[in-house]
């Protein structure tokens, strides 16, 4: 979170008009808004930090303070074994990344993979595909029903966009 030589968590005070106190010792953050700030920054602050906690690195945790409209999500994987844990990350990751990479281009999100945690920044309609991607992935799917699954809900997506249907409503020919 503090960066070499401070330079992270400056840099966070000076875009959210906060103060950031942490404690090495205990593993702490506490954030407290200055006078001026704007609060719903300082709230969001939090998902900041935490997201740099969980593997992000500051430049896409920073893209939270700048878009109010992205989300912070973790998939929790605690209560994997630890054999279970290494292939279920492998699987999400994939070789060099590209399962991982996959998911990010098709949905738009960002995904970090750190500890027993899987984290997600994205907007709420770009996190809900992912996050089902992932779960997919921890439950064995194959990776090419998890694409197939994403394609079909970015196809949704547009569509969405497009014609401003519900595809509960409407069958297209895909």
């Amino acid at each position: 979170l503090i960066g070499h030589n401070g330079i992270v968590k400056e840099d966070i005070e000076k875009k959210s008009m906060t103060r950031i106190d942490v404690d090495s010792d205990e593993g702490e953050v506490c954030i407290e808004g200055l006078e001026g700030g704007d609060p719903l920054k300082a709230l969001r602050v939090a998902d900041v930090v935490r997201a740099i906690g969980r593997g992000f690195s500051p430049e896409n945790a920073f893209a939270l303070l700048d878009d109010e409209l992205l989300l912070f999500d973790l998939i929790s994987i605690a209560h994997l074994t630890a054999k279970t844990l290494k292939r279920v990350k492998g699987r999400v990751i994939g070789r060099n990344g590209r399962t991982r990479r996959v998911i990010e281009d098709i949905s738009g999100v960002k995904i970090s993979v750190y500890g027993k945690t899987i984290g997600i920044i994205g907007y709420s309609h770009q996190i809900r595909p992912a996050s089902d991607a992932i779960e997919m992935l921890i439950n064995g799917a194959p990776h090419s029903a998890v694409y197939s699954f994403l394609e079909r809900k970015r196809r949704e997506e547009e569509a969405k966009e497009i014609y401003g249907l519900r595809m509960d409503d409407y069958e297209l020919p895909l």
